[in-house]
């Protein structure tokens, strides 16, 4: 899952946060922050529970772009048409519904990425 070890780079990244800075906040090691960043490790889910936070990801999100979990239906989902995903426009839902697994979990990361920028530009321009 190379799109993962991505997503954990561009949001540390995005976070501002160095290897060191995440290991820091997380009690985990830089150097095996560094593995998992460059592909050489799979993060195990107790990994991901510690870098979840200080990555500014709700743990659920970061445990389905592992592929650890498939997304859960809440109530707000499960009354919407099939096919959609909460938050996005019906028609965009649709055609991601479409596509592989990997391209889904892969949009749902960028999107992620996208909505914690967006969270920390608001927060440094109070």
């Amino acid at each position: 899952m190379d799109h993962l070890a991505k997503i954990i780079k561009q949001h540390r990244i995005a976070m501002r946060l160095t290897l060191r800075g995440l290991a820091t906040v997380s009690g985990i090691s830089s150097s095996h922050l560094g593995r998992i960043e460059r592909r050489e490790r799979f993060p195990s889910a107790h990994i991901l529970r510690r870098i979840a936070e200080p990555l500014g990801f709700d743990e659920g999100e970061l445990f389905s772009i592992a592929g650890f979990l498939s997304p859960v239906p809440t109530e707000e989902t499960k009354n919407r048409k099939e096919g959609t995903v909460a938050g996005l426009d019906p028609y965009v839902a649709k055609l991601l519904g479409k596509e592989p697994l990997e391209v889904q979990r892969s949009a749902i990361g960028i999107l992620t990425i996208l909505k914690s920028i967006a969270k920390n530009m608001g927060r440094e321009n109070l």
